[in-house]
């Protein structure tokens, strides 16, 4: 996972990559963006967490758009954005994002399921964890994770004072 921000056009704007690791886990949704295989352009903002090892989970279910298009190309973009507030006053927004450039991969061993949705839950309901784990072992059957491994990724911001 290599932290990359030389594409990034206004170098004045980076994140650090402990900035950009810190938003990586506390982020609370991230835009999944892949390709149909008809060639579009596709988005879905989905809940997700990092395990901390460069990787991202995603659950969804066993079968659908989202994985119709990781079997086409499982080279995708996953964008996540912390805070942001409008500046209307001076016609701009204070922000911060990472951009992760991953691969996409389905038909995990459930043992690596379980584990993502763990995650998931720690990171979603700490507080349910007991009632959470008793769903997802119900619901397992029907529950796909994706893993998206990240290859590159880059942070930027706006701060601005108000």
């Amino acid at each position: 996972m290599e932290y990359n921000n030389t594409h990034v056009r206004r170098q004045d704007r980076l994140l650090t990559e402990e900035e950009a690791l810190r938003l990586l886990e506390q982020g609370e949704y991230g835009v999944l963006s892949l390709t149909t295989p008809e060639g579009e352009a596709y988005g879905i903002p989905v809940n997700f967490v990092h395990d901390g090892h460069g990787h991202i989970y995603v659950h969804c279910a066993p079968e659908g758009r989202k994985l119709r298009c990781i079997s086409h190309n499982p080279q995708v973009s996953f964008c996540i954005v912390g805070a942001t507030k409008v500046i209307s006053h001076k016609f701009t927004t204070a922000y911060e994002s990472v951009v992760l450039a991953c691969h996409a991969d389905t038909g995990l061993t459930a043992e690596e399921r379980m584990q993502a949705l763990e995650l998931l839950l720690r990171k979603y309901s700490p507080s349910d964890w007991e009632t959470g784990r008793k769903y997802a072992d119900k619901s397992f059957h029907r529950t796909a994770v994706i893993r998206l491994t990240v290859r590159q990724f880059s942070g930027k911001c706006k701060r601005v004072t108000p």
